[in-house]
This record gives structure tokens, sequence and C-alpha cells, in this order.
């Protein structure tokens, strides 16, 4: 549990940074520095560690799904959504995770449900306007952002359900596991760089430049590194619950470090709520055992 909430408090920063700092930039672009610089600070693990060639596949393909394609559309929401919609809106998550380990076990865990949807619930208790309204939701662009975050959150569910087999497969071999992975996500990045014709320097600043060099470092190669530590030791109640964690921590870093503003109590509730439905999908994980 522990690396799931280090990598949270990690990725509560990165929404504000995005926002303040790469809206204008090509987002695939972003996407494809920033895991060029994760794949470079993993690649010592692609030598020192050997693996079979079947896992190396598998692992390349992983992460072009939990990674590479999902920084592409999750990225691209920042042009139709503020930071802190952005942040709330990977609310279903929890959801994705449950159904993709449900869909690989063949079985329906009912007792992972309820956790999940109060996670989920929390969430939603942030952002919801007035009366539980959708006030502010209801143009086009701001629904193609939603759209692109539930593609986001599937790829990202669907690559830290899966990513306990191959540790599995290799005896907790994780680093040259997430070596690959991060190859895998470079080369979708990279692939849809390509195709879309390359990309306009003439947007990137200094700032702009240190930022990503953060995100690329920190949010993804450390970030995602801890969180697919903690997702292989955790059963999918627990891991469904952590998901939501980051949400209401981003909020407050929103509201607090870059100045965004919102209901203060709402955000309070809600942290509570998301807090208590951890709680729960832990004591439902023990049960499970």
């Amino acid at each position: 549990m522990i690396y799931l909430i280090a990598a949270s408090f990690l990725w509560a920063f990165s929404f504000g940074l995005i926002k303040g700092h790469l809206v204008g930039i090509d987002p695939v672009a972003v996407a494809c520095l920033r895991l060029l610089l994760a794949a470079a600070a993993f690649s010592p693990a692609l030598f020192r560690y050997s693996l079979p060639g079947r896992v190396i596949g598998s692992s390349l393909g992983l992460g072009a799904i939990q990674f590479g394609l999902m920084y592409v559309l999750y990225i691209h929401s920042y042009q139709w959504l503020p930071a802190w919609k952005v942040a709330l809106f990977t609310i279903f998550t929890p959801f994705f995770v449950i159904w993709i380990s449900d869909l690989r076990s063949g079985r329906f865990n009912r007792r992972a449900v309820l956790p999940a949807a109060l996670a989920v619930a929390g969430a939603f208790w942030v952002q919801s306007g007035p009366a539980w309204t959708w006030s502010g939701l209801g143009g086009e662009g701001q629904w193609r952002g939603i759209l692109l975050l539930q593609g986001a959150n599937l790829c990202f569910a669907f690559g830290q359900v899966y990513f306990g087999g191959l540790v599995r497969k290799t005896q907790g071999r994780e680093l040259p596991l997430l070596a690959w992975m991060y190859v895998g996500a470079l080369s979708v990045t990279a692939l849809a760089l390509v195709l879309q014709g390359g990309t306009d320097l003439g947007n990137w600043s200094p700032s702009s430049l240190l930022v990503v060099a953060y995100l690329g470092l920190v949010p993804t190669a450390l970030g995602f590194y801890l969180w697919n530590k903690g997702a292989a030791r955790c059963r999918p109640a627990l891991l469904a619950g952590a998901n939501n964690l980051k949400i209401p921590l981003a909020v407050i870093v929103a509201w607090t470090i870059f100045g965004e503003e919102a209901d203060y109590l709402k955000a309070l509730i809600g942290l509570a709520v998301v807090v208590m439905a951890v709680f729960w999908a832990r004591g439902t994980s023990h049960q499970e055992g």
C-alpha cells in the first residue's frame, strides 16, 4: 500500500504543472519526451537482467497500452478541460480495474464493487455542482475531454491489472519489466509523433523543458514504477480503491499551490469518502485471502 500512496503524492503535482506550462505544446511530443526520459532512466536494467523473449514481448505490449496510448489520450484531454477536472474525471478507473480483474479471473468479485463505487462517489462529490448538477459540462469540447480520459483510464487499468502476472512469471524482476514497458510506450508515442508529421518546437520554452524533464523522471519513471510495484502486491479491491487517492490530493494541490479555486468543504468531504473507500477495500482484500 505504501507504494501506491507514494505514487499518488507524486502524481498530485502533475495536473497543475501540465495545465500551467504545457498547454499549447504538442501533447504527443510531451508524452514522447516523458517516456524517452523514463526509458533512459530504466535502460541499465535492460542490460543487467535477461528475460525470455515472450516476456519481453508481453512487456512491450503492456507498456504500449498502459503508458503509451494512455499518455496520448490523457494529455490530449487538457486541451478541453481545466487541470482539476482532468484530475477528477479519472474517477472511473476503479470500475475499470474491477471489471478487467473479473474478466481475467472469470468470476464476479461482488465484494470489490462497493468499495470501488464509494471511491468513485467520493471523487464525484468533490467535482459536483450545486444540487448535484452537471452545470458547466454540457459543452461539446468538455465532453470530448471526458471521453478521452475514459480511454486513458481503461488503458491504465488494463496495464496495472496484468502487470502482476508478468512479475510472477519472472520471480519478481520488476525493474527489467518496467524498462521494456517504457520502451514499448515510447514506440507508440514516437509512431504517433511521426504520423502527425512531427512537431513545432517554437512553443517550447526553458520552463516547459524543465517541467517535461521533471514529469518524465519523477511522475513517469519513478511514479509508475512505484505504482506498478504496489499493484503487483495488492488484490483488486484495494488496487481499485487506491486509484482515486490521487484525485483529492491533486485537487488540493491545484488549489493551494497553483491558485485554482473551488469548494474546500466539498474537497474535504470527498477526501474523507475516498480514504474510507480505501480502508474498506483493504478490509475486503483481507477477506478475499
